[in-house]
């Protein structure tokens, strides 16, 4: 009988509340158990904080003789930030992928940086840098047109206090700031995956390793550091990467890390639409987009960031047939070193469900541009819910879709006209892909593709053989003139 009462002394709101805003809303007699049990949750999440600092692995070391990791291969601009660091009198670290994905054999892409250099202090020693972001502050410092991005070493907190300004969390969990510095291997800790935790030391050209990741490169397991559920609140695009890195680097998710992701992909409704543009793009321009589409789809993470196409899976056989390709397409083009417009891959994950809303109003009697038009407009209102476009993307991708309309117009000089269109070629191939799925557009991508080839002879002769037939077949019509009324004699 003891221990209980015990307990419930120590779990008293004396010992452990935490003030919160919606108590105020509560009626007064629940006040204190809505206390108690928030002294509780504290509690276990302060327990299970130190319980993961206790139980980190030891530090293990890769020496200059183990690793592949030359001076010769790092970036100028990082070089020249670790130097100046060090010299300035901070420990100056390469982090994450550049570390990681030379010790698989890549060749690196971006240069990292962190240090026990607060943001201000990275400042003063750079005047070519600039601190961005508020939820996590960092410094950039830029290079012509490269930017290396410097982080200042991240600290443990075991509990967050509204009234500190350098920290914050939403009742769900999710960390809105968090600019607390600490030591490195705190830093180790509140990084998301044990692979991106590796650190290149420029003064002694060692790795350091804080979390295993090396057994875990060796053993090719994606791994989330600390426990699974609570790091996916904290940030839930942690799924999404978690997906990127498995799609990306061919790693199979540990099972801990693996287990929570359906159960908790709604959170990703949580995070800024803004923010999640560029993290799709992340997705699907690394080269991998169809294991990566295909990850989202089993993890049931693409539903959460595109619902109508989703929707539009189950009705529309060629919807997902679509979007394959697609993906295929993409990881063709960056293969062949050939870039892939943003707009054009939105438009293709989107096209599914706008399709769907198009023919439920053509259906309904509005006239094809009109319905197009309309139908992006209801799609993206909804959309822009779950990921918002930049203007300079969706406008263009607009284009591409009103084009597919006017296209299959071929006669007189529209032809001609649409070659000259900033977005004849993206259109273009948007019908390729269409065509090549076996959507119906009566051949028009194959005509364009042989008046493209053709000579200005050969391009009139297709145009001529067009006759009157294709206006009727693509919806227009030649009105009759309407006569005037005779001149009122009043």
């Amino acid at each position: 009988m003891c221990f209980p009462l015990f307990c419930f002394v120590l779990l008293s709101p004396s010992y452990f509340a935490l003030p919160h805003r919606s108590v105020k809303l509560l009626h007064l007699s629940f006040a204190p158990w809505v206390k108690m049990i928030k002294g509780i949750t504290s509690y276990i999440k302060t327990r299970m904080s130190k319980q993961a600092v206790v139980n980190t692995p030891q530090l293990q070391i890769l020496p200059p003789s183990k690793h592949p990791i030359s001076t010769h291969e790092i970036h100028e601009g990082a070089l020249k930030v670790l130097y100046r660091l060090q010299k300035g009198g901070f420990q100056a670290f390469l982090v994450g992928g550049c570390i990681r994905d030379r010790l698989l054999g890549k060749k690196p892409k971006d240069f990292d940086v962190a240090t026990n250099a607060t943001p201000e202090e990275v400042i003063e020693l750079f005047r070519n840098a600039r601190m961005i972001g508020r939820r996590f502050r960092i410094v950039h410092v830029r290079f012509g047109r490269e930017v290396i991005e410097v982080t200042t070493f991240r600290g443990q907190t075991d509990e967050y206090d509204e009234k500190d300004d350098r920290t914050l969390q939403s009742d769900a969990g999710m960390l809105l700031r968090d600019n607390v510095w600490g030591s490195i291997e705190e830093d180790a800790i509140r990084r998301d995956f044990t692979i991106n935790a590796l650190y290149y030391n420029i003064a002694d050209r060692v790795v350091y390793d804080y979390t295993s990741g090396l057994t875990d490169l060796d053993n090719r397991v994606l791994r989330l550091i600390g426990d699974p559920v609570t790091r996916y609140r904290e940030d839930p695009v942690r799924m999404l990467r978690a997906i990127r890195f498995a799609a990306k680097l061919g790693f199979t998710l540990e099972a801990s890390t693996e287990a929570p992701i359906r159960e908790q992909a709604n959170l990703l409704l949580q995070v800024a639409p803004a923010r999640m543009f560029d993290e799709v793009l992340k997705l699907f321009l690394g080269g991998q987009a169809l294991d990566t589409f295909n990850l989202l789809l089993e993890y049931g993470l693409f539903a959460f960031l595109f619902p109508a196409s989703h929707e539009a899976f189950k009705t529309n056989p060629l919807a997902l047939t679509l979007l394959e390709q697609a993906m295929i397409n993409t990881d063709t083009r960056i293969s062949e070193g050939k870039t892939v417009s943003p707009a054009f891959l939105y438009a293709a994950l989107l096209w599914p469900g706008l399709e769907q809303i198009y023919t439920y109003l053509q259906n309904n009697g509005m006239p094809p541009l009109p319905a197009m038009q309309q139908a992006a407009y209801r799609l993206l209102e909804r959309q822009n819910q779950h990921i918002t476009m930049p203007k300079r993307f969706s406008f263009p991708m607009r284009e591409i879709w009103d084009l597919q309309l006017k296209l299959p117009k071929r006669q007189g000089k529209k032809a001609w006209v649409m070659l000259q269109m900033p977005r004849f070629r993206a259109a273009y191939d948007f019908l390729l892909l269409r065509e090549m799925v076996g959507e119906a557009t009566d051949g028009v991508a194959a005509w364009w593709t042989d008046f493209q080839e053709a000579s200005e002879t050969e391009q009139q002769k297709m145009i001529a053989s067009l006759g009157r037939k294709q206006d009727k077949k693509s919806g227009s019509r030649r009105r009759n003139p309407r006569r005037r009324k005779p001149a009122s004699t009043y």
